[in-house]
């Protein structure tokens, strides 16, 4: 797993980095476990766009992704890992015993002809899928449910891991990547390892096309729109009015809480922010 640079033939190409694709074994993807994505480029039933800077970006198609885990005591054999353009983390082809094919996502060291598993009595080994009651403590985990059933929520980035910290009650102490410490049932299942492609964080995009080529479309500072259009706007010269940053919406942007979910408070034993 590294950073490619490339001679700088064109300005663009002075920053830029590229990953180099190193855990990549398989570049075709499974026809079957492909779906269509239709593209609304941010915008509502009416045509108004209802969610900003984005639109455009190169065609691509859905990789299904099979998070829940809930083949229990089937082995399953790694075919390929593969490139997603649907999120940062690679994925791999897995081939079941009884003939299935699943994705999964990839986690770091795993390699083609692998074994994996998932269940409750399953070895405690990389990319194989457990209850967190059957993991034991200070294991290094990703992919983790919330919900006995649903299906992974948390830790599904690239690079990113959690660590089951203890286990009390019907309950796990877990450590996710933000240093937050929150309790997980002990149904839910996780599975074993870190997720691979580390270095994705360390890649430059380097120019403004390759952003566009994402679907990410510009963003206009609010200092250089009119009153009407942005609290920062406006004005003779340059300035934000003597107000604390604000978005669009005059809401401010810089330290306000927005969490609203208070239900689930308590199922937070140590916030990410507490030194």
């Amino acid at each position: 797993m590294g950073i490619r640079k490339y001679k700088p033939t064109t300005p663009g190409q002075r920053g830029m980095t590229v990953n180099d694709f190193a855990e990549i074994t398989k570049k075709v993807p499974e026809k079957s476990l492909l779906a269509p994505m239709t593209r609304k480029g941010g915008r509502n039933n009416q045509g108004t766009i209802t969610v900003r800077h984005q639109g455009g970006g190169a065609k691509r198609r859905y990789r299904i992704i099979d998070f829940k885990r809930e083949k229990f005591g089937v082995e399953g054999c790694v075919v390929g890992v593969e490139y997603d353009p649907n999120r940062s983390a690679n994925i791999a082809l897995i081939q079941y015993l009884d003939g299935e094919k699943r994705y999964i996502i990839s986690p770091l060291g795993l390699k083609m002809n692998d074994m994996i598993i998932s269940g409750e009595k399953v070895p405690i080994k990389l990319g194989n899928a457990l209850p967190l009651s059957a993991i034991p403590q200070g294991t290094v985990i990703h992919n983790i449910e919330l919900k006995r059933g649903r299906g992974a929520q948390l830790v599904r980035s690239a690079g990113a891991s959690a660590q089951l910290l203890a286990k009390e009650g019907k309950f796990a102490h877990i450590r996710m990547p933000s240093g937050e410490v929150r309790l997980v049932s002990k149904d839910c299942i996780a599975t074993i390892g870190q997720i691979g492609n580390i270095d994705h964080e360390n890649v430059n995009i380097g120019k403004a096309g390759r952003k566009r080529h994402m679907g990410v479309r510009p963003t206009v500072r609010g200092t250089a729109m009119n009153a009407v259009d942005h609290p920062h706007g406006g004005g003779r010269g340059k300035g934000k009015g003597g107000n604390h940053p604000r978005s669009p919406w005059n809401q401010q942007a810089k330290g306000y809480k927005t969490r609203k979910n208070k239900a689930t408070d308590k199922m937070i034993v140590r916030h990410r922010n507490d030194k």
